[in-house]
């Protein structure tokens, strides 16, 4: 496994804007490791709002880091997340990542490509972290799922976007007994998830170093 003694993961330009970050930022209520998450969040959004839409289950960063320095593989609904991490993972632990809506050429009856996608997702990888940022449908499939699961993700990443069935699909998350990462409301996106994926696989190495 990598780590971060001998490898650059973080650019200087990128260091030096986490460092107008936390000027900008100054006291906040999170800890030193779900910082690190919104800061590499507003780094991609340059949005601060994400220091108080962020929840996170007591055990989610562990337990990702976890699943991350194992090799776990990495499930997204869709790929724009999947080419956000790539070059990250590939320097780091070589997750496998799968797209879930690679997996689906055509919906199934009453169901959206990435629903059917990430549905054949959780049935040959119910072991994978899941990270959805785009599509309500697909977060919303997956919680309804896993109460029947004997094995369950280490981690979901809840950050679907947009007006409809979004909150809703968060809210579901919510009431699942699993590590997850949510961002509350309506914002999120495949860029704020491949964020939370990245800052955790700098957390990964750090505590591998």
């Amino acid at each position: 496994m990598a780590s971060q003694s001998n490898i650059s993961l973080n650019h200087p330009i990128l260091e030096k804007s986490f460092a107008i970050i936390d000027q900008e930022v100054g006291k906040h209520h999170l800890s030193d490791q779900e910082y690190a998450i919104a800061r590499r969040i507003i780094h991609t959004t340059a949005d601060f709002d994400y220091l108080n839409l962020l929840t996170f289950s007591p055990d989610a960063i562990h337990s990702g880091i976890r699943a991350l320095r194992q090799g776990t593989p990495i499930i997204t609904d869709v790929t724009m997340i999947k080419q956000g991490i790539a070059t990250l993972v590939g320097k780091t632990f070589k997750n496998p990542i799968i797209s879930a809506i690679n997996l689906a050429e055509t919906a199934e009856p009453g169901k959206t490509r990435t629903e059917t996608g990430l549905l054949r997702c959780l049935a040959q990888y119910p072991q994978a972290i899941y990270a959805i940022g785009n599509a309500p449908t697909a977060l919303l499939a997956l919680c309804q799922q896993i109460p029947s699961l004997s094995t369950k993700p280490p981690l979901i990443i809840g950050a679907t976007v947009g007006f409809v069935a979004v909150v809703e699909s968060k809210e579901a998350l919510a009431q699942v007994n699993i590590p997850q990462i949510r961002v509350e409301g309506r914002k999120g996106g495949s860029t704020v998830t491949a964020a939370i994926i990245n800052a955790l696989l700098i957390l990964a190495c750090e505590e591998n170093s």
